[in-house]
């Protein structure tokens, strides 16, 4: 179990990332492509991945166990969420962390002599490139692809939890995370693969949504390094469609009252708050949200007795009338370190 110690001050630093992180994504992914659970869910997206993938997996393998402890500099400390300029800060990671990181790394596996070259400053420029380049080649073929999607499930996630910080501040945001998270103030419980205690001491916690990550919750493994805590999504049911398509329920979003609804949608809320909104019953209400949801236009996640209604990045560009994305679907449902 992990245990989170907050202070008074910890909690009015607590915050909540505002965008799904590209390295968190490409390394907890990297768990999810090698992991035989969740086939309903990941099974797809791994027959997908693989087939496009070319050597990666040896290389990121030596550096990220299918279990267990990975490098923490792999996820830099509040990096920029995009690949590019996660890779960049990835680049620039000083070379004492470097050296304890796969220092701990070598404490529990043997590494080949390429990533023991990663550690040796300036003469490790060519193995950090390799490096940097497997991660870039796979998350262009595991992760890119389906960024959009990840990007409305985070965003809908984000919106569940929003709402609860602004019902009951601090504390019903921290009650509101999934079930292997318990909210027993003043700590905040996890499960977890071993017993381990986070004392925040005024430094706050970032929490990070994530896709791929999966049954547990994922922290740095140094306690020196400032907080984050990087847990799952909640998930739809996996056969839910993803994107919107040239299907019929597309067709049906056609006309003033539809339009309405998803406007109505734009800023999030619950099928009550759209139904007075857009000046609709609440059963018309519910079926306009659902046919928009089979469009893949808006997401709905479950908040408390209620459900809350979000718009995804292609609902988001319809109502700002741009051209609608191409937005691949991620198997049935696209969807630890220690």
């Amino acid at each position: 179990m992990l245990r989170i110690h907050f202070t008074e001050v910890d909690l009015a630093r607590l915050r909540l990332a505002n965008a799904p992180d590209a390295l968190w994504e490409t390394i907890l992914s990297f768990h999810r492509l090698r992991d035989r659970r969740g086939a309903v869910v990941f099974g797809e997206w791994r027959t997908e991945v693989r087939s496009q993938l070319n050597g990666e997996t040896r290389l990121l393998s030596a550096l990220v166990p299918s279990r267990g402890y990975f490098p923490d500099f792999l996820t830099p400390v509040r990096g920029p969420h995009g690949i590019e300029a996660g890779l960049e800060k990835l680049r620039g990671t000083p070379v004492e962390r470097l050296r304890a990181d796969l220092g701990r790394l070598a404490g529990f596996r043997r590494l080949p002599g390429w990533v023991v070259r990663i550690a040796e400053g300036g003469a490790a420029v060519e193995p950090l490139s390799r490096l940097i380049g497997a991660l870039r080649s796979y998350h262009r073929a595991a992760v890119d692809p389906y960024w959009l999607y990840i990007r409305a499930r985070i965003d809908a996630d984000r919106a569940v939890r929003g709402r609860a910080l602004l019902d009951g501040g601090a504390d019903e945001l921290l009650g509101s995370l999934p079930s292997m998270l318990r909210w027993r103030p003043p700590v905040l419980e996890a499960d977890y693969p071993v017993e381990r205690d986070l004392h925040l001491r005024g430094r706050g916690l970032l929490l990070q949504p994530s896709w791929f990550c999966r049954r547990t919750p994922v922290a740095y493994h140094d306690p020196g390094l400032p907080p984050v805590l990087v847990y799952p999504v909640t998930r739809t049911s996996p056969h839910a469609p993803a994107v919107a398509e040239s299907t019929p329920s597309l067709g049906r979003l056609l006309g003033h009252t539809r339009s309405a609804v998803l406007q109505a949608i734009s800023t999030g809320c619950t099928t009550s708050e759209l139904a007075r909104r857009a000046g609709v019953s609440l059963a018309s209400a519910s079926q306009h949200a659902a046919v928009l949801r089979e469009a893949g236009l808006v997401v709905t996640l479950r908040h408390g007795n209620a459900v809350l209604h979000t718009v995804t990045p292609l609902g988001a560009a319809l109502l700002r009338g741009s051209a609608q994305p191409e937005v691949p679907r991620p198997g049935r449902d696209r969807s630890p370190r220690t």
